[in-house]
């Protein structure tokens, strides 16, 4: 059994496969994980543990449509806001430069020029690229651009707690979020290094309400006004079969929600726990209940980037950890295309995470964002399949291979240890 979180890391012994349990001495869960049957009966089982544990309730009737790297992610986003009559809302992390950022500042414009009420959040320090006369297009058409901390105007405390939720809400109905940020990295189809892999998701049905908190929840630290007339309250009719509990992560002190999402979830598989990340850098506890979980016998694979990355003193921190890891039985691809920045989870053929969050102290600790957690076979059976697929463009590190890297190696993975709660 895993200590709790705050009062240190102990050793989870491996099993003793000479050993049989009694009945009278296997756990609750040792007895449910037998007992469970397949299917409705497990994603129920779930759901119910994700709501009590993180007390946010799960909604039913919703649509959800995986969006694969930025041909798909770009022309839907571009589309429902080319659409809508009534209101935008969208925060970034990333605004950065490119054809593809104009594309969206005139797309913004359009519609605020049209009447619609726009509203545009971007991270202080995120979306610092941005270029000017595409702030100014936006503006001068009634965009209102609202920035999430500045840096210069912070406290150094405040300036490591930034906002990288990504998310956009047309006329209240329709929602899209995902790991996707505004800059030409995520143009085309993950066909080279200048074209980075992502996944995004359009939401319809009820779960578009949490979705929607998630922006107004710092939209409320930036202006004074959280809603006007143009906001309607639609109610929402059913749309699809999937149940999404849209969970928030905010900075703070202690446990987080985000932390209880991650640690159900690795609980909660019984056969497979899948995780593709673009930031791979956890702490103790969250190694411990990786190799934990692959020794209940749980196939459990994590997807990184590989040869191409935007942050290798993130990716020596993850690597630090590999031989540890795969000893354990984890199985560690990395990436070979692009750079891999998708932000996904499924666990046994029938949940999924999928939002803005890595496995990173960064995300889980420091950062403002949003996940949900999406119980729906079809659905989860497609991120599978996206897995499967780069799974086969990417190269396993072996535990053989890691504990003969080099000194050199070594030597990097260790020095970045210090920084490690940053990244």
């Amino acid at each position: 059994m895993l200590r709790p979180y705050l009062q240190g890391f102990g050793r989870v012994p491996p099993p003793d496969p000479t050993r049989t349990k009694e009945p009278s001495q296997m756990t609750s869960h040792t007895l449910e994980a037998q007992a469970a049957p397949p299917g409705e009966d497990r994603s129920a089982r779930i759901r119910r543990r994700l709501e009590r544990l993180i007390g946010i309730a799960a909604t039913e009737g919703n649509a959800v449509l995986p969006l694969r790297n930025g041909d798909e992610i770009f022309t839907a986003m571009l589309e429902g806001i080319r659409s809508a009559r009534h209101t935008v809302d969208m925060m970034t992390f990333v605004y950065w430069k490119g054809d593809i950022a104009l594309q969206f500042a005139e797309a913004l414009a359009e519609r605020a020029s049209a009447g619609v009420r726009v509203r545009l959040l971007l991270d202080g320090f995120g979306s610092r690229l941005i270029e000017t006369d595409q702030l100014d297009t936006m503006e001068r058409a009634g965009v209102q651009v609202m920035w999430f901390r500045k840096p210069l105007r912070l406290s150094p405390f405040k300036q490591n707690h930034r906002c990288h939720r990504k998310v956009l809400v047309v006329d209240e109905q329709t929602a899209f979020t995902g790991g996707v940020g505004i800059a030409e990295e995520w143009c085309g189809d993950a066909r080279g290094p200048g074209e980075w892999r992502d996944t995004h998701v359009q939401v319809r049905g009820p779960a578009v309400d949490g979705i929607a908190a998630a922006f107004a929840q710092n939209w409320a630290e930036c202006h004074d006004e959280l809603f006007d007339d143009r906001d309607r309250f639609v109610e929402h009719s059913p749309q699809g079969d999937a149940v999404i509990q849209v969970v928030r992560g905010s900075a703070s002190f202690g446990w987080q929600d985000m932390q209880t999402l991650m640690r159900v979830m690795l609980e909660s598989a019984e056969e497979r726990f899948r995780l593709a990340t673009a930031y791979f850098s956890p702490d103790a506890f969250f190694v411990e209940l990786l190799c934990a979980t692959a020794r209940r016998g749980v196939e459990v694979e994590i997807l990184l980037p590989g040869p191409h990355t935007d942050k290798r003193v993130c990716k020596l921190a993850g690597q630090h950890f590999y031989e540890e890891l795969t000893a354990c039985g984890v199985k560690i691809y990395q990436y070979q295309p692009t750079m891999m920045h998708a932000k996904v989870i499924t666990v046994d053929r029938t949940a999924a995470l999928i939002g803005s969050t890595n496995f990173n102290r960064r995300s889980l600790d420091h950062d403002e964002e949003v996940m949900l957690a999406v119980l729906d076979e079809e659905f989860t059976a497609t991120l599978d399949s996206h897995f499967d697929d780069d799974v086969a463009l990417s190269d396993r590190i072996s535990e053989g291979r890691w504990k003969r890297r080099s000194l050199t190696q070594r030597a990097r993975e260790l020095a970045v240890q210090p920084i490690r709660r940053f990244l």
